[in-house]
């Protein structure tokens, strides 16, 4: 009989150059490679002699350990957040070891979406290593008998120049340890112009382990004994296995047993989908007998969905009025009046997170606990809905955060980690449940469908006497309470904030009901938002003869930061405090004269199918204006260039903001050509790269070049808002190069792409 085995990536690079697969000898492949994992860093963490708080430890060896609290899956967070602590402590970075954190409330919010993982932590890990520093200050005083004021530090070290005495921080550990952790009013944080780290760019701390295959993600998790699990779930949202017939199924070698996995009460909330399980030895056993399994479904009252008609729904919704989350002067009463009213709708559909790594996740269930390994974006929303399914306290879960390949806010829902639990306690042996593409895509958290209406009237001088904006789309609000048809939240993200000095202006929501289950994607609601409204700018600079970037900054209006009381009552600001974060029309002005002028923006000759457009928008804090350049030629787009000048305060780490900034074109060039979810009969169409495509390299951007705005106001966020001014800037760049104004994405459905 033929055994299949499971091998990780560091196996199997073994096996094949024991056989002699590779022409190199081994001695060329990069160091360690092929040498097993490190020992688990928290255990030398939680045995160090200085732990002044959770995020810092401080070996005598000088090793200097500190928690990553946030997950990372490419935003920079296991490198960014330690050299926050690193600088205040004044470490040797080389002496730093990061440990991340798993689910645990001493960390405070540990849900990394939001771009925000920076701007809520800034402070408090400053205070961290500061706290350290100063420990370590005061037991080297207090052994050379000096003031501690006489004592400075350099990289791991504290020295005292006056008698040329110096120790380094793991000769001070087990002394520090036994002062008290100063009060804040204590010590002073470093001036700005001392910083080593901060602002200074840095690889990713991880960069070599990714490289050489000995990162661990949430597929390389294993533990002895484990089953392999693949969910066949429900093909339509909320049925349900009313009928099993796994006679089939069982029969294929490897292949242990079938389980059912109860479909969720609503609301679906962090819960799994439901459906039935197949456990085996290895996961190819378990994607083949899934599909020998056959299983009859309850109906659903999302059965009769249909995304072209709810497109018609949304797109009518959009025509009426909706409830006003906006309002300054009269638009009704300007509109009486006439003069060239500009009108248009816009669509942006349904889209799916398709990370490069699907959900997998390790889970076992054993003395009334449970520990599971996964990359999840939210560890301590896992343990809560861990603890709900399999009838546990929150305290006896525990969720270790591995890295992920790829998240975008799908990894913010633990529907796949709860599987994994609730299969190991049917079964008493640990699971490792193993999504393949097609149920990645196919039952996703999906990025919410929208349609727009925009109206407005142009005076004399060419700017708008009156402006009207609709939005309409089914919130994430829905998947938490089903009655939700409208969330402030996401009307607030780029819509009810648009910064432009209009005299008479409304902003409207209306209700859409949700057939699926709707969750965060990278830039949430500001991705159709900033394409509805910048295109608009796009269409009413033409309508009025201007070109476009002195259209943009006319409609700006004089510099001013925006009075709050001028946006809507329960507008969030990103959880921002306004008087740290309003919304500030200069830096507005700033980004988009920085991109207009390294774009080239006027100075070369367009024309022949090949235009400029450009887009602006603030989203988690951050001022970004993108101008795309892009030909048109033969039913096909080629995005020449794009630059974005951003402004987003103070900057740990400016070369993950350059990659970050680098990868959302690239992205949004995946969202703009070809990204659409569509359901037939509440089944969705879509299952794998053949039928929604990402952008490949031949598609993708040929140059892009990110400019940062110097900034010292406080941090902002930095993984998401490159993303939103994407399509609107190429969007605006297609009219530019063909004439011809599209409304909708993605361009692959208009014959474009």
């Amino acid at each position: 009989m033929i055994q299949i085995e499971n091998v990780s990536r560091r196996g199997f690079l073994k096996g094949i150059v024991g056989a002699g697969a590779f022409v190199l000898s081994a001695r060329y492949l990069p160091e360690n490679l092929l040498a097993a994992a490190e020992p688990s860093s928290a255990e030398s963490m939680a045995a160090a002699a200085l732990q002044p708080n959770v995020y810092l430890a401080i070996a005598t060896d000088g090793t200097v350990y500190i928690i990553a609290h946030r997950a990372e899956m490419g935003s920079g967070n296991r490198t960014g957040l330690p050299m926050i602590v690193a600088d205040e402590l004044d470490a040797d970075w080389n002496r730093v070891k990061v440990v991340q954190g798993g689910g645990d409330a001493k960390y405070g919010d540990q849900d990394t979406d939001g771009s925000h993982s920076v701007r809520s932590f800034f402070d408090t890990l400053r205070e961290s290593g500061a706290s350290g520093r100063l420990m370590l200050v005061r037991a080297a005083a207090q052994k050379w008998g000096v003031p501690e004021k006489e004592c400075t530090t350099e990289p791991g070290v504290v020295m005292h120049k006056a008698s040329g005495k110096k120790a380094s921080y793991g000769e001070l550990a087990s002394a520090a340890s036994k002062l008290p952790v100063p009060k804040r009013e204590e010590f002073e944080l470093k001036a700005r112009t001392d910083w080593r780290y901060i602002g200074k760019p840095k690889p990713a701390y991880d960069l070599k382990n990714m490289c050489s295959g000995q990162a661990l993600y949430g597929q390389d998790a294993r533990l002895d004994g484990m089953l392999y699990a693949s969910v066949m779930h429900p093909p339509v949202y909320g049925s349900s296995a009313k009928s099993v017939d796994d006679a089939a199924a069982l029969k294929v070698a490897g292949v242990k047993q079938t389980a059912v996995i109860d479909t969720f009460k609503p609301p679906v909330g962090y819960q799994a989908l439901g459906g039935v399980a197949v456990l085996a030895d290895n996961t190819w056993a378990a994607f083949q007998a899934k599909k020998k399994l056959k299983v009859e479904w309850t109906k659903s009252e999302h059965s009769a969905w249909k995304s072209d008609a709810f497109r018609k729904e949304l797109e009518a919704t959009s025509l009426k009025p909706g409830k006003v989350v906006r309002e300054n002067g009269n638009v009704d009463a300007e509109f009486k009046k006439g003069g060239k009213v500009v009108e248009a709708q816009y669509y942006a559909p349904m889209l799916a997170h398709a990370s490069m790594e699907p959900p997998a996740a390790l889970a076992v269930f054993k003395d009334g606990k449970v520990e599971a390994w996964a990359p999840s974006q939210n560890p301590q929303g896992a343990q809560e809905a861990i603890a709900a399914a399999v009838g546990l306290k929150k305290e006896d879960v525990t969720v270790n955060v591995t890295l992920l390949g790829g998240g975008f806010g799908r990894k913010s829902f633990p529907d796949f980690i709860v599987e994994a639990a609730v299969l190991s306690k049917k079964t008493g042996k640990p699971v490792k449940v193993v999504w393949s593409r097609e149920d990645d895509i196919k039952f996703d958290s999906f990025h919410s469908v929208a349609a727009m209406y925009f109206k407005a009237t142009l005076g004399a001088d060419g700017k708008p006497t009156a402006w009207l904006q609709r939005s309409v789309f089914p919130p994430i609000a829905s998947t938490f309470d089903p009655t939700e048809y409208a969330d402030a939240g996401e009307i607030g993200l780029g819509f009810s904030d648009v910064p432009f000095a209009l005299a008479n202006h409304r902003a409207e929501n209306g209700p859409a009901p949700a057939h699926t289950r709707i969750g965060w994607l990278r830039s949430v609601a500001n991705i159709y938002h900033a394409f509805g409204i910048h295109s608009f700018v796009g269409e009413l600079a033409n309508a009025a003869g201007k070109d476009q970037v002195d259209y943009l900054l006319a409609l700006l209006g004089p510099d001013r930061i925006i009075p709050k009381t001028e946006l809507p009552k329960d507008y969030t600001n990103y959880d921002g405090d306004y008087t740290q974060y309003p919304i500030d029309v200069a830096r507005f002005r700033r980004v988009v004269e920085l991109a207009a002028e390294k774009s080239g923006w006027g100075k070369r000759k367009l024309g022949n199918g090949l235009g400029m457009g450009i887009a602006m928008h603030r989203s988690f804090l951050t001022y970004v204006a993108t101008v795309v350049e892009a030909e048109v030629k033969d039913g096909q787009v080629k995005i020449h260039r794009v630059d974005s000048a951003l402004d987003a305060g103070t900057i740990v780490n400016p070369l993950t903001v350059r990659q970050q900034f680098e990868g959302a074109a690239t992205m949004g060039t995946s969202i703009a050509l070809y990204g659409e979810i569509t359901a037939t009969n509440g089944v969705v169409d879509q299952s794998n790269f053949d039928s929604y495509q990402v952008a490949r390299m031949n598609v993708a951007p040929r140059e892009t070049n990110v400019h940062i705005v110097a900034s010292e106001a406080p941090p902002a966020g930095i993984g998401e808002p490159g993303l939103p001014p994407f399509a609107p800037a190429l969007y605006n760049a297609i009219f530019a190069a063909t004439g011809k104004r599209l409304r909708e994405m993605p361009l692959s459905k208009l014959g474009l792409a």
